[in-house]
């Protein structure tokens, strides 16, 4: 609305109940405007040293005609004016900015016409004022005028203090200042800070967002003590918003971080403990100081796994946690993997219960020594885990795998022919785990064959499986074959009578074909109805292209290849454990993408393990002899095949009937974990040969249920009262069950409200315990009262957990309960 739309506005009002309007324009800031006012119904008469007159004309000439009479210039004080008593009756209408500007706001209270005046600049422009309106209530005082008006000027609606905190400091966080100049251009940036020290208690000779910054965060770091009346409760309130709420967080820990700098914060936690810093996330110097000392006392074993468990777990609910997940995570593998070596006997009294004990209990320990490895290695930070890492390896390589090596060996060299009573044979596969699927011809089997998966990266896998809704999965194990690798391997899997060395290298056949390459498996599976294809091809497919190419098949043979073709190259060995992680995530999106296209039956498997170890493989790792025989057709590192091999103590030689093999070729292991020398080639990474970590291979069967058969956990709210009398409730909180595969950890907020006003702190709060124990799935709630509960003295409020609703930044109550606040006049006084 322009000023002379202002104008007309508020005569075409005046008009509705008077028949005469005076109008007092001494300056002559209208005269140009005036023929364009555009008044139906009304003559203007200007006066013109003709007072006389134009009372004659209003009363006696034209008594029933509206007039607007323009007066310009000085009025004459007193009886001077001749229209004094018409003026007193029919009132004098001013068109001054301020007035006008009040009236178009529609705001009365006392202050609101100073408000305007004092911040005249701002009322300059029509967008601006209209923006202001709509955000106005009739009541606002001069004070809520003001903040509104921030508000605008920051380009949001919400005019709290809290608010208007929030988007300074975002944009401080982000260097720039435009927003906090627009407040300082129209005289606002005074009231701002008259506000900050009235309700946050800040105050500063000369204040700036900086300073107040660096205010917020001393005082977080002193936990908000004072001595100021009514506390800094309000700052303490608002800075946890601040911290936790999505818009504001990563601001918030770019401030963090220039703070510590100007504060030298690390320095001041420099000679304390882990156990004094578990409750404190303010800066991520805080957890890089837990993490040095919790890796170090890992390394030194000063405390207990379960106190290492329970401070990882605590520390998840950090703010910078993203930046050190994967430390904690390292620490974890690393107290878990040093504790259950310090009392693990590698004992076994058979071949079959090596094979027995290793698929239940022993291949964890390479499974958390992967974990460890691979967090270690791709942390951000990984200096604080050197002295753990070097630990970790020398007890892995020298305790572990060295020990389990011998002991197993000792039980190879007695074995006549290469199999079990308690593992099936590779060879068996298709006709132990396919065969029963598609005997009716009506099922369909998908077969997902992952280079080298070992059993322990299996049984991870199946976890993760389990943890998608209505997927189940089962682990079991085969015998794989001698030598360990992968054209052996992959040949056993498929459909055969027969498989044996061609006598062209280490290439097999089955059943007198050639079984090396997609096309030549397909070939053989085509005898089953069955086709094969790379899991690349299936990635790149749509789900109605899966869909097809299942719907043409009785069996599908899916060939996946990250682990080995990683650990084979002697330039990327040391990548193998994140090639395990790469393949983790691309088989679970494979099964989800095959249940997606209607396979309802799938198996997971490999062609062999593998042997590794992140250091380099010292002198005693090689064998000091070299194979010896007629013809030696292929010597790898962990194997070799000929003819006429010559016995020797460091190899376990065997025939090519006592590993069930059609071939020509004799076939010799090398004894343990030794590995033979050879140019051009890893040692950390090795298969062929006969350790439990080679030929123990995974077979994971994975079902889709009908039935959604995955939830969060459930929480209990435990009150310990209905009262609310000081200015702090502390609320009990219980995790019904334990954390599982199926039964999911809960994110949540905690806060008391009054319908739908928020009175205390926001407090983010995570179950997820995998304790049995009930006693450790209590949790508290701290809830501390703002100011504004004041006003909701002896009424009923409302302890609420929310969680956000999927997908959204939403929040649904998850759970509630009722407490009458009772505070007295000395509760002011408990913080």
């Amino acid at each position: 609305m322009t000023e002379t739309s202002a104008v007309r506005t508020h005569l075409e009002r005046r008009f509705e109940t008077h028949r005469v309007v005076f109008w007092h324009d001494p300056e002559g800031e209208y005269l140009d405007e005036l023929d364009s006012l555009g008044l139906d119904g009304v003559e203007i008469m200007r006066i013109s040293n003709d007072e006389y007159g134009v009372k004659h004309r209003l009363l006696h000439e034209e008594p029933d005609t509206k007039f607007l009479v323009y007066r310009l210039g000085a009025v004459p004080a007193g009886i001077g004016n001749w229209l004094l008593d018409l003026e007193l009756a029919y009132g004098v209408f001013t068109a001054d900015r301020t007035s006008l500007v009040q009236q178009e706001l529609g705001l009365g209270a006392d202050g609101i016409g100073d408000v305007v005046r004092v911040h005249e600049k701002f009322f300059r422009a029509v967008k601006r004022v209209q923006s202001l309106k709509l955000l106005l209530n009739p009541d606002d005082d001069a004070d809520k005028l003001r903040a509104k008006m921030a508000a605008v000027l920051l380009g949001q609606r919400e005019h709290s203090l809290l608010e208007i905190t929030r988007t300074l400091l975002i944009e401080n966080a982000g260097g720039t200042d435009a927003k906090y100049r627009a407040l300082a251009d129209y005289g606002l940036d005074e009231f701002h800070w008259q506000g900050v020290g009235r309700i946050y208690g800040y105050t500063s000779q000369s204040p700036s967002i900086d300073d107040f910054v660096l205010w917020m965060f001393r005082q977080a770091i002193a936990g908000f003590k004072s001595e100021r009346p009514g506390g800094l409760r309000n700052i303490q309130l608002d800075f946890g918003s601040l911290r936790y709420d999505v818009r504001s967080q990563k601001a918030m820990t770019t401030l963090a971080k220039r703070v510590a700098r100007d504060l030298d914060y690390a320095s001041t936690i420099e000679d304390a403990g882990f156990q004094e810093l578990l409750g404190n996330d303010l800066f991520e110097e805080v957890d890089r100081k837990i993490i040095s000392n919790l890796a170090r006392a890992v390394a030194d074993r000063t405390v207990a796994a379960r106190e290492i468990t329970e401070v990882i777990r605590s520390r998840q609910s950090s703010i910078w946690i993203d930046g050190y997940r994967k430390l904690y995570s390292a620490i974890g593998s690393a107290s878990d993997l040093l504790t259950a070596l310090s009392g693990l006997s590698l004992s076994m009294q058979s071949f079959d219960e090596g094979l027995d004990r290793y698929r239940h209990e022993w291949f964890r320990i390479d499974q958390l020594y992967r974990q460890f490895t691979h967090a270690a290695r791709t942390a951000e930070f990984a200096g604080p885990l050197e002295g753990l890492r070097a630990q970790v390896e020398s007890f892995y390589a020298n305790k572990f795998l060295y020990t389990l090596g011998a002991a197993w060996q000792q039980h190879v060299d007695g074995v006549d022919r290469w199999r079990s009573a308690v593992l099936r044979p590779q060879t068996s596969f298709f006709a132990d785990h396919v065969r029963p699927i598609t005997r009716d011809g009506r099922r369909k089997a998908v077969v997902i064959i992952s280079d080298a998966l070992r059993y322990e990266i299996a049984d991870e896998l199946g976890s993760r499986i389990r943890q998608e809704d209505r997927f189940d999965a089962i682990l079991d194990a085969v015998l794989g074959v001698l030598p360990s690798y992968t054209q052996l391997g992959m040949a056993a899997l498929l459909p055969h009578t027969t498989i044996g060395h061609s006598g062209n290298g280490d290439r097999v056949d089955v059943d007198g074909q050639p079984s090396s390459g997609t096309d030549n498996r397909s070939k053989i599976l085509a005898g089953v109805r069955g086709t094969a294809v790379p899991a690349e091809d299936l990635l790149g497919m749509t789900r109605d292209e899966i869909r097809e190419l299942y719907r043409q098949h009785q069996v599908m043979y899916v060939y996946h290849n990250r682990i080995d073709a990683t650990g084979d190259k002697q330039g990327t060995e040391r990548q193998v454990f994140e090639a395990a992680e790469k393949t983790l995530e691309e088989l679970v999106d494979l099964v989800k993408r095959l249940a997606g296209a209607d396979a309802t039956n799938i198996l997971v498997t490999a062609d062999h393990g593998f042997l590794f170890q992140d250091s380099a493989v010292d002198e005693a790792g090689y064998l000091s002899v070299a194979p010896q025989g007629d013809n030696i057709a292929v010597q790898a590192r962990r194997y070799v095949l000929g003819t006429g091999l010559k016995t020797d103590p460091a190899f376990k030689t065997f025939n090519s009937a006592q590993l069930g093999l059609d071939s020509g070729y004799e076939v010799q292991i090398p004894k343990s974990i030794h590995r033979l020398r050879l140019k051009g080639s890893g040692a950390r990474f090795v298969h062929g040969g006969a350790t439990l970590q080679e030929i123990v291979v995974p077979v994971l069967a994975i079902n889709k249920k009908r039935k959604s058969d995955t939830r969060l956990v459930n929480v209990e709210i435990l009150p310990e009262s209905d009262k609310i009398t000081t200015g702090q409730l502390v609320v009990k909180l219980f995790q019904t069950e334990p954390v599982s595969e199926k039964v999911q950890p809960r994110s949540v907020r905690a806060g008391l409200y009054f319908g739908e006003t928020l009175i205390s702190n926001h407090a983010p709060l995570v179950f997820d315990q995998k304790s049995a124990d009930k006693r450790d799935r209590y949790q508290r709630a701290v809830m501390l009262l703002s100011q504004d509960a004041n006003e909701y003295n002896n009424k009923v409020v409302e302890f609420r957990l929310e969680e956000l609703i999927p997908n959204t930044n939403q929040w649904r109550v998850y759970g509630k309960a009722m407490y009458m606040l009772k505070r007295s006049f000395a509760s002011d006084f408990d913080f």
